[in-house]
């Protein structure tokens, strides 16, 4: 089956290593001599509650999470963070600053309004989010109960390549689509939050690393389910969490270690990006749409002069046995999301082809 695989640039839900896949096939109809699937299994038991426990100390390690904080696998994707972020983290001033670089930021930023004063700290908007804002171009108030930002934006290809300093202000950073791309200091940070579907795991579970001593300030109205404090208390199981997800996310940690851990998917993630926007940036038909410096090393962005020629990219691109080049509705052009799993020999014949295409037109 592996050689009827497709190369899959999907911004998400993205591909997942080959291995976790193939490992979890071999499992599913009966895990580990228990009889049952891990889809089949009661949150409660044992031998559920040994794969919940493997996974978070799994992540722990590869993410160097340090003592103070807090993993919890939860629901509702990185949009529901969007909510429980400024239910949970507002109420200590009433204030909150937000740095506005794509469209997930912008719609947190909205959603934020609704539970107190939001500043925008800063906005990437004037150049239609082609860059990413410095350090001096942050407006902080030291007020603000919490600062956010959002680490890649997957729709304009712009990723963050600095830690925002905020002074005392606790960071909450939404990573849904770098998160074990890069080595992180989560000690910087109050809140880290990701949707598990480009780097993680399947679409349904979504990862926060919270500091402890954030919890319990929230809003009076805050509804149970979107409590850190009742997830902390209860270690994400409150209700049933997503099961399969969890235990895909310990088969992906197991390859990813393999991959010589976060550090070393560094060094591979920086190398494929690269060789991609090496062919871009040396083609005379293409051209890269965020700006250097900005650039991000999970989705590249680029286009050809006329949305004909991009359509024929695109077209041509599946038949070459690639899917899912097309860029996001709200950009156009073309987009090649290399998350984690993407080998490398799907860049190396993505590049050939850019190259071929340049070429012909």
């Amino acid at each position: 089956m592996a050689d009827k695989r497709v190369y899959n640039f999907s911004a998400g839900p993205s591909m997942l290593p080959l291995e976790a896949l193939e490992r979890a096939g071999k499992e599913i109809a009966n895990y580990q001599g228990s009889g049952m699937s891990v889809m089949e299994m009661s949150h409660r038991s044992k031998v559920f509650q040994k794969i919940f426990d493997d996974t978070q100390a799994k992540l722990r390690k590869a993410l160097n999470v340090p003592e103070g904080y807090k993993v919890l696998f939860l629901q509702g994707g990185a949009s529901g963070q969007f909510s429980m972020v400024p239910l949970n983290l507002i109420g200590k001033t009433g204030k909150a600053d937000y740095a506005v670089t794509g469209n997930f930021a912008n719609i947190a930023f909205k959603e934020a309004k609704k539970y107190g004063q939001i500043s925008l700290a800063a906005s990437s908007e004037d150049r239609n989010h082609t860059y990413i804002p410095t350090q001096s171009q942050l407006k902080l108030d030291p007020e603000a109960s919490y600062f956010y930002y959002c680490a890649n934006n997957t729709i304009f290809g712009t990723e963050w390549q600095y830690i925002p300093d905020t002074g005392s202000v606790p960071l909450v950073c939404d990573m849904s689509s770098d998160i074990l791309s890069r080595p992180v200091d989560v000690s910087r940070y109050g809140i880290i939050f990701a949707g598990a579907q480009k780097n993680m795991a399947p679409a349904g579970l979504t990862v926060v690393i919270i500091k402890e001593d954030l919890a319990g300030h929230e809003l009076a109205y805050t509804p149970l389910m979107m409590n850190y404090k009742t997830m902390i208390d209860k270690d994400s199981m409150y209700n049933t969490p997503p099961c399969w997800c969890i235990y895909m996310l310990g088969l992906v940690l197991d390859w990813l270690e393999g991959q010589g851990g976060v550090a070393g998917m560094e060094k591979i993630k920086h190398q494929k990006a690269q060789m991609l926007y090496d062919a871009i940036d040396a083609s005379r038909l293409f051209t890269c749409a965020a700006e250097a410096g900005s650039r991000s090393d999970m989705n590249v962005t680029f286009r050809t002069p006329s949305e004909e020629l991009d359509a024929k990219f695109v077209k041509e691109s599946v038949e070459a046995g690639f899917t899912n080049l097309k860029g996001h509705r709200l950009v156009g052009g073309m987009r090649a999301s290399i998350y984690n799993a993407m080998p490398m020999e799907g860049v190396e014949k993505l590049v050939d082809f850019i190259k071929k295409f340049d070429k012909e037109n």
